[in-house]
């Protein structure tokens, strides 16, 4: 894959040109002045919990639904007034599964290709060219309903890519999928960026944004922040940072939030990070660690100064409370 921290190519006009976009639904703002811009070739990821808005900002980038205000333009379109212009120009996988289980995977291609308007040769060669990418020759004439999840969000990419779009939306497009086959999704999505193609993708997963050249931080409808995954981490530089690993992370965060060298303790897999105050030098943030859990007689690992990671720099900007379900 390409260099996540590949800087984007802003030498050229913007594909995705989006200023202080908003949509309301009553009283509550589920999309609050977005502002930001997404260039050729760029793999641009929304990073946000469940309800942050990331989907309602990407169906109004794709035509789908009227912004209460604000304007946003689309491979050279304008969603508000040629929301019918920048469909015909994107390409869009929902985050609900769009295909037609009851089909074949040849017939799903076949459908999607005569809805963008190809036929003959052309359809071909589009044809090919999607099985060849998403490696679904062996699979064509199996039902979707029979196929495995990753070769149900391949075809549905495949499908989406048909008509060669300019920009391609991806609303959490690996829902359901295992590790590996998330992995190789990524690596296809890699290979569009590379021939040109503008990728905008929403998760929740922190994995996922590392794959992104940048990253878009929403919380509750609001660009918190964006930059390249290093640049975000670089937020949290200068700041001490402890690592723990214990068989009981949950009794080690009690005790380690009631520090008061420590400001912000969250459990990290199977282990805590906690962040250290102001002033508090990387030997005092450790020895009190180290006290804290001797003292609640909590087992662990000695703890250990760590480099920041994006998780990190996501609680620190969000909030523990934005995470709960």
């Amino acid at each position: 894959m390409n260099a996540p921290d590949a800087s984007p190519k802003t030498a050229l006009p913007p594909t995705v040109e989006v200023r202080d976009l908003t949509r309301r639904f009553g009283d509550l703002v589920a999309v609050d002045a977005l502002t930001f811009d997404a260039y050729r070739g760029e793999i641009l990821g929304f990073l946000g919990p469940n309800g942050a808005g990331k989907s309602t900002a990407i169906r109004m980038l794709c035509g789908l639904l009227a912004p209460s205000s604000g304007t946003a333009r689309v491979a050279g379109a304008d969603v508000v007034t040629a929301p019918d212009e920048v469909k015909r120009r994107i390409g869009y996988m929902s985050q609900r599964f769009s295909l037609y289980g009851e089909l074949r995977a040849s017939d799903n291609l076949d459908l999607y290709g005569a809805l963008h308007g190809l036929s003959g040769r052309r359809l071909r060669e589009r044809l090919d060219w999607a099985i060849s990418l998403a490696g679904l020759g062996e699979r064509l004439s199996s039902r979707v309903d029979e196929l495995a999840g990753g070769f149900r969000q391949r075809l549905a990419l495949a499908c989406a890519l048909l008509h060669e779009p300019e920009v391609v939306f991806l609303d959490e497009p690996t829902g359901g999928v295992d590790p590996v086959m998330r992995r190789a999704f990524f690596q296809l999505i890699d290979e569009l960026a590379a021939g040109g193609i503008t990728v905008l993708l929403t998760t929740h997963f922190l994995d996922e944004a590392e794959y992104c050249h940048r990253v878009a931080i929403i919380s509750r409808g609001k660009l918190v922040a964006t930059g390249t995954p290093t640049a975000l981490k670089q937020r949290l530089a200068g700041q001490v940072l402890v690592d723990v690993r214990s068989d009981r992370p949950g009794a080690a965060l009690t005790a380690l939030a009631a520090v008061p060298q420590l400001v912000q303790v969250e459990l990290f897999g199977a282990g805590v990070h906690a962040r250290a105050a102001a002033g508090v030098s990387q030997a005092e943030a450790l020895t009190a660690t180290t006290e804290a859990l001797a003292t609640a007689g909590i087992p662990c690992t000695p703890p250990v100064v760590a480099s920041p990671t994006l998780e990190d720099v996501f609680l620190h900007l969000v909030g523990h409370e934005e995470m709960a379900p």
